[in-house]
């Protein structure tokens, strides 16, 4: 496939940085309205994460991964979770084939570089456990074999957050295995007015500019390596560590968080803002991480990682007014 935007690894900085900014230019002109989605989905994939991303129906959650997907040279596979799947529905299986005599694996819709698994929390638990492995391990086993998944694998799960009945809530486990949760909302009016406009006027759909050519995969490990070069002062990593520090223990920082909190973020939580903080740099055209690159993906990094005390959830205190008051305590440098 030919490719305007592929390099090897002696791309330079500003050559990836631009090649990620017309990506990011054509996705937004494909999502209106979710500018926060489309940056968070673009740091996924700098940082080799997952994205749990919760929101009321009809956000063009599918549509940002779709659209992803159209600007990347990979391929795409939407899993929509219900309570009769089976883990083979997501693994594959082995399948006895007559003309040869014996089993062959039959690769199930893991097997893609980008997964929608649209509704995840409808799965039962040992649909759950398969997810997990793929997205901790990129492989899955199936018997006492195991394969690998590619090596470009991003899963994008959705939640409904109005409807429960018949759902099974996510375990801490394999929420900590999601890098971020980002919450979308409605837009604005004149957002959703240009939505109406486009929606009804095809002459408008065609003025949209073109996609770029589809991002290579090479060209995305260079730009990871080069978002892992990034300076991270020592300060700021302090930061970090004091962020995390500060949800285990939470009484020299504050007494209402001392309340309120249960049980604190993990080491993953911190890997997960300094590999953010550092997407979000390398997005905004920087060679250095500041203290406001933290601040800003710390809710989205820590806010399904922090367990709420049980008197907290009856007041109605919720996770983002935790990372509020965190990062409100915690002296930035």
């Amino acid at each position: 496939m030919a490719d305007s935007h592929a390099f090897d690894t002696n791309v330079t900085v500003s050559s990836a940085r631009s090649a990620f900014a017309d990506l990011s230019a054509y996705l937004n002109t494909q999502i209106l309205g979710q500018e926060n989605l489309v940056e968070r989905l673009l740091v996924a994939l700098l940082a080799d994460g997952h994205l749990l991303v919760e929101g009321p129906p009809g956000l063009a959650k599918t549509r940002a991964i779709k659209a992803l997907a159209h600007g990347l040279e990979g391929d795409f596979q939407r899993v929509q979770f219900t309570p009769d799947m089976l883990p083979a529905d997501l693994t594959g299986s082995d399948v006895y084939r007559p003309e040869e005599g014996g089993f062959r694996f039959q690769r199930g819709p893991l097997f893609h570089n980008l997964i929608l698994a649209d509704e995840i929390n409808r799965a039962p638990a040992k649909v759950q456990a398969a997810l997990l492995e793929a997205m901790a391990e990129h492989q899955i086993s199936v018997g006492s074999a195991t394969y690998p998944l590619p090596r470009l694998f991003l899963v994008m799960a959705t939640q409904n957050p109005i409807e429960h009945e018949g759902t099974y809530p996510l375990p801490e486990a394999q929420l900590d295995r999601f890098m971020l949760h980002t919450l979308v909302d409605y837009p604005d009016r004149a957002t959703t007015l240009r939505i109406m406009a486009l929606a009804r006027d095809e002459a408008a759909a065609t003025d949209m500019p073109s996609p770029p050519s589809p991002l290579a995969q090479d060209a995305v490990f260079a730009a990871r390596r080069e978002v892992l070069g990034l300076t991270l002062a020592a300060p700021v990593a302090e930061y970090i560590a004091a962020l995390i520090e500060a949800t285990r223990n939470p009484a020299p920082y504050s007494a209402r968080l001392a309340e309120w909190l249960r049980w604190g973020a993990s080491p993953r939580a911190a890997i997960a803002i300094e590999r953010g903080a550092r997407a979000l740099a390398w997005l905004d055209g920087r060679d250095y991480v500041s203290p406001e690159d933290v601040q800003a993906i710390a809710p989205d990094a820590l806010r399904h990682r922090l367990l709420l005390d049980y008197t907290a959830q009856a007041r109605g205190v919720s996770a983002q007014a935790c990372v509020e008051e965190l990062l409100s305590n915690v002296p930035a440098p």
